[in-house]
């Protein structure tokens, strides 16, 4: 079976990235990540970045770079990671899908718990070189 397309969309201002605690109507609910989501059918990678932002958190963004690609621990689906700019608004979440947001270092995500694997992996080993 073909894996699903998903984005992860990487939002910086400053020094700082959007991270994000799933909520309860999402799986994996607690888990600590950047925001994500599935790209629509007929939908570009970019379009995708754009839409989960605004649902999941109501911020307009301009999507940069993709940066990275990885696979999800279950291996359901291959994420594209983007890096956009949220230089202004006011984070607003999407109760059902995130239970809180902070805006944080890598090194404060890294402490954060729990984590994806990947999660990890991006900002420990990708994020710096950005």
């Amino acid at each position: 079976m073909p894996k699903r397309e998903a984005i992860v969309a990487v939002l910086r201002r400053g020094d700082r990235v959007l991270a994000i605690r799933r909520g309860p109507g999402v799986s994996r609910p607690g888990y600590w990540q950047p925001l994500s989501g599935k790209v629509e059918q007929g939908e570009t990678q970019e379009q995708a970045v754009v839409r989960e932002v605004r649902e999941e958190v109501g911020l307009t963004v301009s999507p940069l770079a993709k940066v990275w690609e990885s696979e999800t621990d279950d291996g359901l689906f291959r994420l594209h990671w983007w890096t956009a700019d949220a230089t202004d608004g006011e984070v607003v979440p999407d109760p059902v899908e995130v239970a809180e947001t902070r805006w944080v270092t890598p090194e404060e995500f890294l402490a954060l718990t729990p984590v994806f694997d990947g999660d990890r992996e991006f900002f420990e080993r990708i994020l710096p070189g950005l």
